[in-house]
């Protein structure tokens, strides 16, 4: 993770700069929303196939699909298929790519997002894997993140901060024996950071009853952060509701200053989302019903920032938000 303070200027990201400052003028067509978003909304023209290209990050294989249907699950998206472009080293084996296809056919079949098309190649450098997933909702029905409103509840999936300890331990295992973890404690955080698990089954929850939503992809702190500047709003949370495993907990205990990775780490893959208090009990039924944990962490409120409040004190982050620059 980038340790450079310096990244973070006007409350904005190295990255974030980057697309305000050179992308997002490019970013003309209105379903674009200025890029301030984690998806378009396109409406292809009657009698028209939708037709995508690729530009590919680096990623690894069944991660990528899920990072993309993480974005799709925030925005109250159905997967209806995704685009694959792989550029293989030289020295590539085929029993390599047998297993990276088999296991990516397990999540083709578990999520219902079949392989479109795509490109492969061969690559002169390291193995370079884009994916682009589609998906599909009503006309105008999108989740976006700049729809928030005063005094919304503000909720989250799942569990927080796993995958960043997971990184952490993932790079030097010797820490899981310093924060006293367990071989299936520490094991949980490892496999919470090489394999999300995407919210996809509240995609038709969120777009009945939230207001606004994101995936913590670059931590709670950041991302909700971009989702209160999106919205012109401010927010209050409440650090003891945040909702962690046991294992992360166990290694809090160990090191309380941990809680700060908790917080800021990014790759959860989870879904932050506001919603009036009045469809709360409902958005958790439904939770409930496809067996996704929720927990109700703060509150949306007028003015700037984002507070995070443990025992009445306001918490300080040297870097709120994990930064690819």
């Amino acid at each position: 993770m980038p340790s450079d303070k310096n990244e973070f200027r006007n409350g904005l990201s190295g990255e974030e700069r980057l697309i305000e400052r050179y992308f997002r003028p490019l970013a003309t067509a209105a379903s674009a929303f200025g890029l301030g978003d984690d998806a378009a909304a396109l409406t292809p023209p009657a009698g028209s196939d939708l037709i995508l290209p690729t530009d590919p990050p680096q990623s690894i294989g069944r991660k990528a699909l899920r990072m993309n249907l993480s974005d799709l699950a925030a925005k109250g998206a159905t997967p209806i298929g995704f685009l694959l472009s792989i550029a293989l080293p030289a020295n590539t084996q085929e029993s390599w790519i047998a297993a990276f296809a088999e296991g990516l056919g397990q999540d083709i079949s578990h999520y219902g997002c079949p392989l479109l098309g795509g490109d492969t190649d061969r690559a002169p450098g390291p193995l370079s894997i884009s994916i682009t997933a589609l998906g599909a909702l009503p006309h105008g029905a999108m989740v976006r993140r700049a729809t928030a409103k005063p005094d919304d509840v503000i909720a989250v999936t799942g569990t927080i901060g796993d995958a960043a300890l997971g990184v952490l331990i993932h790079r030097d295992a010797d820490l899981a024996q310093q924060w006293r973890l367990s071989g299936a404690a520490s094991e949980h955080l490892r496999q919470r950071y090489l394999l999300p698990q995407p919210r996809n089954a509240l995609a038709g929850a969120l777009r009945k009853h939230a207001s606004a939503a994101m995936d913590v992809s670059d931590g709670l702190a950041g991302d909700l952060a971009k989702l209160c500047r999106a919205s012109g709003l401010a927010a209050e949370v409440d650090v003891d509701a945040v909702p962690m495993s046991d294992a992360a907990r166990a290694a809090l205990s160990a090191d309380a200053k941990l809680i700060e990775r908790i917080m800021t780490g990014g790759d959860d893959y989870e879904i932050v989302l506001t919603l009036p208090s009045a469809q709360f009990g409902a958005f958790r039924t439904a939770a409930e019903s496809a067996g996704v944990p929720l927990s109700k962490i703060g509150q949306v409120t007028r003015g700037q920032g984002v507070r995070f409040l443990h025992e009445g004190k306001v918490l300080s982050f040297a870097q709120p938000s994990y930064s690819h620059f």
